[in-house]
């Protein structure tokens, strides 16, 4: 049997076992049957600028709250700026308006979380926590947190001005203590690259004395207002670990792209385990959790080219945790257009996606009769069998490079052992930036750097 023969017996086997998708909330219903008896859904994307994936990972989320019970969204941005989202969110009396809320992703890629479809989930988790609120439930609010790492300089001074308002003394000794990022406040990378070429002394003393410094007091920042003062002193925490890990990441980025990755998802998943036990203390039950990140992140590692490079993830870290507790859903797309930038801090665009290349997954599913479907990738059939193959996949960060697809964008990987879940949609839209630019509206012409993933 020829290869073309073998594909189109996958195609057609594809076609009696994927659920077709139309838009519809039940379409989700085999993942949230799935997610029953799961604490931890990892749901991903393909790249960060595709309308459908956002959407589709907003419905879902949406389902697994209000009918599951599930507890918070913890998601691929960084701590602070997560949190004056999740401070709008939760608070009955925020008075600011949800784009406001979404002001503080002012770094590159700003559309990443500043896009229509965050916008509206936004507003519905806004809604869900207020209407529960006033019900009289006693629900605590689902909360939207971040896990990422990049907002060295803006944690350092959210540690600051918390014990500005808690510990006035303690806050002089931060300042003197991260004033050795003062000259890298704008442009985090260079700190690295100050310290691997010997040009200035690194700050991880100074760091991580802040931080336990902050932990040996928490008992006496907590006691002022409940559970208040709790969720504050665990913010400021995660501010000041953060202020630490970025500082690692920064120093080792110039080391080779294994060291930063790791470090990288390491601290994702150490902050999502935190996240999991300041949650459950106050639930006084185990907490559930959605996880949005990039595929990428949230695939099992260990499936893909990734493992190789001795690479690992946040999926794979979460699955070996959790087993069956952990439920792992992807997504791809063939052709459309995608929100995307050409490089590092350019310009925002529509661009268009090409076709899939030979030997992808993608290119399989394109010949597939569903145009958008979904597929259980645990189940025992023949369709699952021949996936078990390793083929090529795309990943789309930030950054789209077209010119250079199959080494920028594409790695192998064995699918049902990366994921749980795939959705698939055979021609995807650009999701579109609330701050749109001439670039984007012409069309083709600070996100995870230096990877763009």
């Amino acid at each position: 049997m020829t290869k073309t023969d073998i594909d189109s017996v996958l195609v057609e086997a594809i076609g009696r076992h994927a659920c077709p998708i139309g838009g519809a909330m039940l379409d989700y219903d085999p993942i949230v049957s799935a997610a029953q008896n799961c604490r931890h859904v990892l749901i991903g994307e393909a790249s960060h600028g595709t309308r459908e994936f956002y959407r589709a990972r907003a419905e879902i989320t949406e389902r697994l709250i209000d009918e599951l019970g599930f507890d918070a969204v913890a998601v691929e941005a960084d701590w602070p700026d997560a949190y004056t989202v999740n401070r709008h969110v939760c608070s009955a009396g925020s008075n600011v308006s949800p784009e406001a809320a979404l002001a503080d992703f002012e770094r590159f890629p700003t559309w990443m979380w500043r896009n229509i479809e965050v916008l509206h989930f936004v507003n519905w988790l806004r809604a869900f926590n207020m209407q529960n609120a006033n019900a009289g439930e006693g629900r605590r609010p689902v909360g939207f947190y971040g896990l990422d790492l990049y907002s060295m300089s803006t944690s350092a001074h959210a540690v600051i001005d918390y014990l500005d308002k808690t510990d006035p003394e303690a806050a002089m000794r931060a300042r003197i203590r991260y004033s050795c990022l003062d000259h890298f406040a704008e442009n985090p990378q260079s700190y690295g690259r100050a310290i691997e070429f010997g040009i200035t002394e690194d700050c991880e003393d100074e760091i991580v004395a802040q931080l336990v410094e902050l932990r040996k007091k928490a008992r006496e920042y907590m006691e002022a207002d409940g559970l208040v003062a709790e969720d504050e002193f665990f913010c400021a925490e995660q501010n000041a670990k953060l202020v630490r890990n970025a500082e690692e990441y920064y120093r080792t980025m110039f080391r080779g792209r294994p060291n930063s990755w790791n470090l990288r998802d390491q601290h994702m998943f150490e902050t999502l385990q935190d996240l999991d036990r300041h949650l459950s203390d106050q639930l006084g039950r185990e907490a559930r959790i959605v996880v949005w990140a990039h595929n990428s992140h949230v695939g099992n590692a260990g499936a893909t080219d990734m493992s190789t490079r001795g690479e690992f993830n946040i999926g794979q870290l979460v699955q070996h945790e959790m087993g069956d507790e952990a439920l792992l859903i992807g997504f791809s797309t063939c052709r459309g257009t995608v929100t995307a930038a050409s490089g590092w801090d350019a310009p925002v665009e529509r661009k268009t996606v090409r076709d899939p290349m030979p030997d992808s997954y993608e290119e399989v599913f394109h010949h597939v009769n569903h145009k958008q479907f979904l597929m259980d990738l645990r189940e025992d059939n023949e369709a699952v069998d021949m996936l078990m193959v390793p083929r090529l996949e795309r990943a789309i960060g930030v950054i789209y490079r077209p010119e250079t697809e199959r080494s920028s964008h594409y790695f192998r990987c064995c699918l049902p052992e990366q994921f749980d879940f795939l959705l698939h949609y055979d021609v995807t839209e650009a999701v579109e930036p609330l701050d749109t630019t001439p670039h984007w509206r012409q069309g083709e012409l600070d996100e995870t750097y230096p990877s763009g993933l």
